[in-house]
Formats: C-alpha cells, sequence, structure tokens
C-alpha cells in the first residue's frame, strides 16, 4: 500500500495494520496487503476515487468464484463417492449460495474491512448479503492468487465445513436454482443456461436482470441485487410457469 494515493479518509498505515492484523486471526499465509485491500475494495468506492486510480474487486470476485466451486466440487467428489451427481449438485449449491457465504463472511467481520461508496456505506453495504458473499469471494481469490490452490482449499474447507455438513443432512434450504434443476432434469440432462439481460441503477444500488434458458429457449427472468439474487427469482418464476404449464396439461388430459 506504500506509495499509493488512496482511501483519502483512512490512514495508510492503519488500513495496513488492520489488514495485518486480520491475516494474522485468519492464519493465513498471505504477504500481498495490496491485493487484500482489492479484495475489500467495492465498485462504489472505486468509482467514487477514479482520480486515485483505486481498483475494485470484481475481477478477484471472479477468480474466487470458480476457485471456490472446484474447492467444493473436488471435496464432494472425494469424500462421498457414492452419491450420485445430482445429490453432489445439490449440496454444492447449498454451500456456496449467497446466503451461506454472506453468514461465513459476517462470522469473520469482513463487513469491518470493507470501503465502500458514500451511498453504499449509509445504505447499509456493510450488512448486505450479496456484498459480503462477494466479498469472501473476492477474498477467496485473492489468497489464491497470493499463495496456492492447496491453501485455499483449507481457508475455504475450515470455514465452510459447518455448512457443508448442514447441507448434506439437508439442514440449509432448498434454493429455486436447485430446485429448478431437479424438476427439469426428471424428463433426462437438459443445459440451463442463466443469461444477464441487463443491470442498471448506481453502484450503491444496482438491480440485474437474469433470465433462464433451458436447452436454449427463454423462459422466466428475474430481477434483484445481485446476480445471484436475480437468478434465484429468474428460477422461482420459471419453475412456477413450468409447474403450471404441467398442471393444466395433466388437467386437459
Amino acid at each position: 500500500m506504500r506509495g499509493r494515493k488512496t482511501h483519502k479518509t483512512i490512514s495508510h498505515q492503519a488500513r495496513e495494520a488492520a489488514l495485518r492484523e486480520l491475516v494474522a486471526r485468519l492464519r493465513i499465509p498471505l504477504t500481498d496487503i495490496d491485493l487484500l485491500d482489492r479484495a475489500f475494495t467495492h465498485t462504489s468506492y472505486a468509482n467514487e476515487n477514479r482520480a486515485a486510480r483505486v481498483k475494485h474487486n470484481e475481477r478477484l470476485e471472479f477468480l474466487g468464484d470458480a476457485v471456490l466451486d472446484l474447492i467444493i466440487g473436488e471435496y464432494l467428489f472425494k469424500t462421498y463417492p457414492q452419491m450420485t451427481e445430482g445429490e453432489l449438485t445439490k449440496i454444492k449449491a447449498a454451500t456456496v449460495c449467497e446466503t451461506s457465504l454472506a453468514s461465513c463472511s459476517s462470522k469473520l467481520n469482513f463487513g469491518n474491512y470493507l470501503l465502500l461508496g458514500r451511498g453504499e456505506c449509509t445504505s447499509g453495504g456493510r450488512e448486505r448479503a450479496s456484498i459480503l458473499a462477494d466479498t469472501f469471494e473476492a477474498v477467496i481469490g485473492a489468497l489464491y492468487v497470493n499463495t496456492s490452490y492447496e491453501v485455499t482449499a483449507q481457508f475455504v474447507l475450515s470455514h465452510l465445513q459447518g455448512y457443508l455438513e448442514k447441507a448434506k443432512d439437508g439442514k440449509l434450504g432448498k434454493d429455486y436454482k436447485t430446485m429448478l434443476q431437479e424438476y427439469v432434469q426428471q424428463e433426462g440432462e437438459k443445459q440451463i443456461v442463466y443469461t444477464l439481460l441487463s443491470e442498471s441503477g448506481p453502484d450503491h444500488d444496482k438491480i440485474f436482470c437474469m433470465e433462464v434458458r433451458i436447452e436454449g429457449k427463454a423462459y422466466g427472468s428475474g430481477t434483484g441485487k445481485s446476480k445471484k439474487e436475480a437468478e434465484q427469482n429468474a428460477a422461482h418464476v420459471t419453475l412456477d410457469y413450468l409447474i403450471g404449464k404441467r398442471a393444466c396439461r395433466l388437467t386437459q388430459d
């Protein structure tokens, strides 16, 4: 962080000290404090500090999301050799859903380290589930870049183990994406894709619109304050439509 003219309202030394304390508390061998700082930098803060060329965490979030999927998928594959693909998918979906990641992020007090724009901060961004979940993924991305896959996997599994166990025992609520997948695949394997239709609004209050496509055919769409929330709403709309359509067909028969 030395030499960077950023975080005008925050002392560089205090910021760096706080992040180093976090590294020590988490017991992770992360040495690139600048990278960790970026993991906690929301787009709203970066946009308000464009002159200082502050980098936000979206790229790290993107990487962390992929790494998280691999870690949980590999763990489930190796730990439960008798489970079907469908069973593994349900457990993974419940474990890495926004609610679980936000809960874990909150327990680690990640909200306290976030750099948010003024609007996002005053509107409760530090407690917003979508931001907390995205931050958790960004930290995973930073850890993967600065250390190794093995270190990152150890961190992820140590903090998500409880969620994995609850998901395996069916104690984490089903999400609509999983329910839609189960319903659609009753008739065989079919590809379900979620496509971003639009995003609007200021950084602290964005609205995303996602659409469900099954085997290339467009079905329902949904909106939300995060892509994950919009996907869930789109899946909900699509599931309701398909169930209603099937009920109507059965009535006619």
